[in-house]
């Protein structure tokens, strides 16, 4: 298993290169004020960190339990990001809604592009963070 302060360094080392690399192009790609993207961007991204810190616990807690071990196939990683972004897409749809002062099904589909973004992402850096930063045992 990971140590708390490696959970740690994962989850700020993804919310940080995400904001850097969402904010512009979600300003771009969805033709609102950077500044707009940017505090949805910032508090999607505590969100999210939050959530990233307990869903991987837990995830790696269940795979522990499931395999024996938390080394995960590419199938598992697979699942590990669409796990992940589902989850956060329950949470930040209302955000967004209110945040934004738009329409649920409206805060849906920009999320949805958020989501799409974020499950290339999320699949790249975890591989790139255990590659860098290998799980003991792993």
């Amino acid at each position: 298993m990971r140590s708390r302060a490696d959970r740690i360094r994962h989850a700020v080392a993804f919310e940080l290169i995400g904001l850097i690399l969402i904010t512009p192009l979600g300003a771009w790609v969805m033709e609102m004020p950077m500044h707009a993207i940017g505090l949805v961007a910032l508090v999607g991204s505590l969100i999210a960190t939050a959530w990233n810190y307990g869903y991987n616990l837990v995830f790696d807690r269940a795979l522990l339990r499931l395999t024996g071990g938390i080394a995960k196939s590419q199938p598992v990683r697979a699942l590990h990001a669409v796990l992940f972004e589902g989850g956060l897409v329950l949470i930040l749809v209302p955000y967004l809604a209110w945040q934004l002062g738009i329409p649920l099904w409206q805060a849906l589909m920009m999320d949805l592009g958020f989501v799409g973004f974020y499950l290339v992402y999320a699949y790249a850096f975890n591989w790139a963070y255990d590659t860098v930063f290998p799980p003991p045992g792993g």
